[in-house]
């Protein structure tokens, strides 16, 4: 049986040496609620941040401790507006923009398809007259709905067409070409026929495979 004085001797912690102790220590630290409440590279940038601002002095000798929150405020605000500035505004989705409505003079609210197959109908029946018109409505609309040439109440077909040559310049003289054919069978009352209807059609068909070389600008246009 041991005596309680060898037993208090038994109870005794080894006493390490000093690279020992040194690793008891490290090895404790390591742990992991330890780890957990080392501060991050954020808290000891803040930390510097504001040690930096309240070590700064104004003319009466007062710190400026007190301004930390408005100067943390004030640079991001800063950041904002520079980043506004060479950025600019955030982009919206050009098509996002796009809708449809009165076009040359007409309430329509049709796809450039719809449009297309009304054409078809009326050059089936004979009505060459408004399937040029519908022809070239067609035409314009799938250049809007493609966000390359905007519309307007007031836009005319002529107007139309100068601003889709300037994207296609290729087109330039068929697109005026095909907007003085509207013209004509819509308020100068010329007959129209199967050559002019198909000199628009076909010029549609081949706009519609093209990629333009430029586009409008669009700032949040409504488009009709």
């Amino acid at each position: 049986m041991i005596s309680a004085p060898a037993a208090l001797v038994t109870d005794i912690p080894v006493d390490p040496d000093a690279d020992q102790a040194r690793q008891w220590v490290l090895d404790e630290l390591a742990k992991p609620p330890y780890e957990a409440a080392r501060p991050t590279w954020f808290d000891q940038l803040s930390q510097s941040f504001g040690e930096w601002l309240s070590s700064l002095r104004v003319p009466d000798g007062s710190g400026f401790g007190g301004l930390v929150p408005l100067a943390i405020v004030i640079a991001v605000v800063a950041l904002l507006v520079v980043a506004f500035l060479v950025f600019g505004r955030p982009r919206l989705n050009r098509r996002s923009q796009v809708k449809t409505g009165a076009l040359f003079g007409t309430d329509d609210t049709r796809s450039a398809a719809e449009l297309r197959a009304s054409a078809a109908r009326a050059a089936d029946q004979g009505d060459f007259g408004t399937a040029i018109q519908e022809a070239f409505r067609a035409l314009a609309r799938q250049l809007a709905e493609r966000t390359i040439v905007t519309t307007s109440p007031g836009t005319t077909a002529h107007d139309f067409a100068a601003r889709a040559g300037a994207s296609f310049p290729a087109h330039r003289d068929e697109l005026a070409a095909c907007a003085r054919l509207f013209d004509g069978v819509r308020y100068l009352d010329e007959p129209g026929t199967r050559a002019g209807f198909d000199r628009v059609t076909g010029l549609d068909r081949r706009m519609q495979s093209e990629r333009p070389e430029v586009l409008e600008r669009i700032e949040s246009v409504v488009v009709r």
